[in-house]
């Protein structure tokens, strides 16, 4: 019966409920789409492409394991973690010996995969990064020779067809190829293409004699992976049990079918971690948000028919049932919404994912995954919402004696529910306690959930003292209005009578402004004080970057020539400690001061050696450690070491956390070519160019040239940040704009009485101006004050002062932005509801 009732009500009063659906309707696709990111993360398909003829593969353990043991209550509790290593972990040869003997085993294939770029015009192709091999593998994979004849001496190499019609290479040519090594021309002797039925699309590969990929590899007595092919007959399940059982004691990894794929694109890999972080990130902010913003609009629509709900009151509906109405109308308007924006965050999902790949933030290789699941968990989600959205704003109007309900209709209430603002208030405490939390936190990845979490607490705080606010504001600023004329006069009566309906439209236009001014200045502060404390702390004269993969050995060696030239080659990476993953450079130790200080608080980096490490202050603070004191590692291809720590230095955001020596680091990351040269000489950056001509893709730089470069790389990281909130941003702001329409178009009544009295349009237009005007005060206001804690708050954990970085120009822009959509949400509805004519409104029913 009471459904009927709902969908009675929901039928006649479709304008009514329409932005409550549009509120519902946005906040399902918005779920939907991040869920999708995050069964991507979890569920997403990484296809072999290399390993297609190998149906059995042992890769080396790509994680750190630790063991952690809590005694509680007198209870022991054991736990065994794992982290990923950010390089490619290696294997001993000698296990291609054990892999062999194993019954069953018809081939076992050992695998080389290093880094070999091509230079050659129209060789370079972001989708398809170039890696080379041994030609011996190939039979582990979909090429064969369609030209030419297979590398047999070190000059030799044999390229796939991709690459051969990009740089329009034919057989005898010749390649220059940048390697682990310095650069090398080789003659071309075949071109392998793979076979029928079979793509590779994500890479390209060269090919290249034993002896010399081995010798590219740099890795002497190691190999990547082994590929094995079974006996005819032998079944792969069970081959690779066999495997497995062989191998147990080692750090070998079995794997077959589905799970291949993950060996060959260590990426893809690690790509998973960071698409279920931002996904359940990006979930969680977009569902408080869209919890928020939906009560918002469920309380304004609840109000707009309290003269309805009122007068099923004094016909003895009891608050029971009317709770029940309201809920059995917001679950059919929710599961309305829930169904449309469900399905529509489908392809909103791809967008964003497509972006992300577009960005370089995921690689290709791990393929978009979309099942039923986030449009269940958008519709639950939205279902939940609307009820609970329900339950709040139906509290007072169901709890009120029938005959104080009918006489409330005629107006609002004058005075501030306590249990309200008691929330409020807790709210606000809440906040206040994130933004103090917030101000200790160093790492990113601890502050940026806490950072966004802040700003929507303290918006659910001015949500709930939203009226206190607005006759806070009124009080304020109605003596000013009451000079202008008569229309500011009626603003701010409005102002002051309804000042609940005038919080429901600012809690939305806060919470857009404070959310918007935190995502982009976010970066822009990290980015502003690791660039200060790195322009303080390089002394080069000069840096040598590369287009390419980095700067060659060579070019290095070139460099030091010169008696009076010192070149400190830098190469970055990420290590463990523990399970504690901190970002690493390596620089070579002579004559480090000359070219490098990163503002050494404790110790000396005079005797700083290939066993030294210099840690950050927080580092040093995490780890507990000292000058003289050791530190393990795990080197990021799984490598163990110990080294003691040298000095403690305060430039960690600007430097990484972690230094070691050059030659350390350089043999146990995939790319050993520095990312850049900090040169110390006497020579002009023309004679250092001159120098280096002969190595195709160098640039010589000025430290304040290489600070730009810096500062592009940093703003390409603010875009994958601002794109993975912008879906959030989208929808508060369609909620400013829905909200502020629905305010203005319940009022026909109220302006056909105002023209009535005397008022003429243009005053009545006039009015809704000054009430937007102030309304945009008020919420650009407080969204700019929350913003403004917590990015102070962020600042000063994350670099130590409380200077965020705010860009002008852009701080006016959202100002302008929201003011624009608060002025057309309130002009166009205003101007439709003032076309009806006042006698026909005043004398229409109920």
């Amino acid at each position: 019966m009471m459904l009927r009732y709902a969908l009675q009500t929901v039928r006649d009063r479709k304008g009514g409920f329409l932005g409550a659906f549009l509120a519902l309707m946005c906040a399902a696709a918005l779920v939907t789409a991040c869920g999708t990111l995050l069964e991507t993360g979890l569920r997403g398909t990484v296809r072999t492409e290399r390993y297609g003829a190998a149906p059995v593969l042992v890769s080396a353990d790509q994680s750190v394991h630790r063991t952690v043991v809590k005694h509680k209550k007198g209870k022991t509790k054991v736990k065994h973690k794992a982290k990923p290593l950010a390089e490619r972990a290696w294997l001993s040869r000698d296990i291609v010996r054990k892999v062999r003997a194993v019954p069953g085993v018809r081939r076992a294939v050992p695998e080389l995969t290093f880094l070999a770029e091509p230079l050659a015009a129209g060789a370079a192709d972001p989708d398809r990064p170039a890696h080379g091999h041994a030609w011996d593998s190939a039979a582990l994979t979909p090429y064969t020779l369609a030209a030419g004849s297979a590398p047999r001496s070190a000059g030799d190499i044999v390229v796939d067809r991709d690459l051969a019609d990009r740089a329009r290479l034919t057989v005898g040519g010749r390649l220059t190829v940048q390697s682990t090594q310095d650069p090398r021309t080789y003659r071309v002797t075949g071109i392998a293409e793979p076979g029928a039925g079979s793509t590779v699309t994500h890479q390209t590969s060269l090919f290249f004699s034993t002896a010399e990929a081995e010798r590219l590899a740099a890795h002497p007595g190691r190999v990547t992976a082994i590929g094995v092919v079974p006996e005819p007959g032998r079944d792969v399940g069970e081959l690779k049990k066999a495997v497995a059982e062989a191998l147990d004691g080692t750090t070998a990894r079995v794997t077959a079918g589905a799970e291949r794929g993950p060996v060959e694109f260590l990426d893809a890999s690690a790509a998973r971690v960071k698409l279920v972080s931002m996904g359940g990130a990006m979930g969680g902010t977009s569902l408080l948000v869209a919890v928020l913003v939906v009560v918002g609009t469920f309380a304004l629509s609840v109000q707009q028919r309290h003269r309805e709900l009122a007068l099923l009151r004094a016909i003895a509906a009891t608050p029971r049932q009317i709770r029940r109405l309201l809920g059995c109308e917001a679950l059919v308007v929710g599961a309305a919404a829930g169904a449309v924006g469900s399905l529509a965050g489908l392809p909103l999902g791809g967008w964003l994912y497509g972006r992300f790949v577009e960005l370089g933030s995921v690689p290709p290789t791990l393929e978009r995954t979309a099942s039923f699941f986030p449009v269940a968990a958008g519709l639950a989600a939205t279902l939940f919402g609307a009820w609970a959205a329900t339950r709040v704003a139906a509290r007072r109007i169901g709890r009120i004696r029938p005959a104080a309900a009918l006489s409330e209709a005629g107006g609002a209430p004058t005075r501030p529910a306590v249990l309200r603002t008691a929330a409020g208030l807790v709210a606000l405490a809440g906040g206040t306690v994130l933004v103090v939390v917030l101000a200790g936190l160093r790492t990113e990845a601890a502050s940026t959930p806490v950072t966004f979490l802040s700003v929507v607490v303290l918006a659910v705080a001015v949500s709930l003292l939203g009226p206190l606010l607005v006759r806070a504001t009124t009080a304020v600023l109605g003596r000013p209005l009451r000079t202008i004329g008569p229309a500011a006069r009626l603003a701010t009566a409005n102002l002051k009578g309804h000042a609940a309906r005038m919080a429901a439209v600012v809690t939305p236009l806060t919470l857009l402004t404070g959310m918007t001014c935190t995502v982009l200045f976010v970066q822009p502060t990290l980015g502003d004080a690791a660039l200060a404390q790195t322009r303080a702390g390089v002394r080069a004269d000069q840096v040598v970057t590369a287009q390419g993969p980095g700067v060659p050995a060579a070019a290095v060696r070139e460099l030091r020539r010169d008696p009076g030239t010192t070149a400190a080659e830098v190469v970055r990476s990420t290590v463990r400690v523990g399970l504690d993953k901190y970002p690493v450079q390596g620089l070579n130790p002579a004559g480090l001061t000359r070219t490098w200080d990163p503002g050494v608080t404790a110790g000396s980096l005079e005797r700083f050696g290939a066993r030294s490490v210099a840690v950050s202050e927080l580092a040093a603070d995490q780890q507990r450690v000292k000058p003289g004191s050791t530190l393990k590692l795990t080197l990021g291809d799984g490598t163990p070491v110990t080294l003691t720590v040298a000095a403690v230095y305060a430039r960690g955001l600007g430097f990484g956390d972690l230094t070691v020596a050059h030659d350390l680091l350089s043999r146990h990351v995939d790319n050993p070519l520095a990312s850049s040269v900090l040169v110390s000489t006497t020579r002009s950056q023309e004679q250092l160019t001159t120098a280096l001509r002969e190595f195709p893709g160098v640039r010589v730089l000025s430290p304040r040239a290489a600070d730009g470069l810096r500062a592009e790389r940093q703003q390409a990281d603010a875009e994958v940040n601002i794109i993975a909130m912008a879906l959030v941003l989208a929808f508060t702001a369609i909620a400013v704009v829905n909200t502020l329409a629905m305010s203005v178009s319940e009022r026909i009544r109220e302006f056909a009485l105002l023209r009535l009295a005397g008022a003429t349009r243009r005053q009545v237009l006039r009015m809704l101006r000054v009430e937007a005007l102030t309304v945009v005060l008020m919420g650009v206001g407080l969204g700019s004050g929350i913003a403004a804690a917590v990015l102070s708050a962020f600042s000063l954990g994350m670099t130590g002062t409380a200077a965020p970085a705010v860009l002008p120009l852009t701080y006016v822009t959202v100002v302008g932005a929201a003011a624009v959509l608060a002025l057309t949400a309130t002009a166009l509805p205003g101007r439709a509801a003032l076309r009806v004519r006042p006698v026909t409104v005043a004398t229409a029913k109920e």
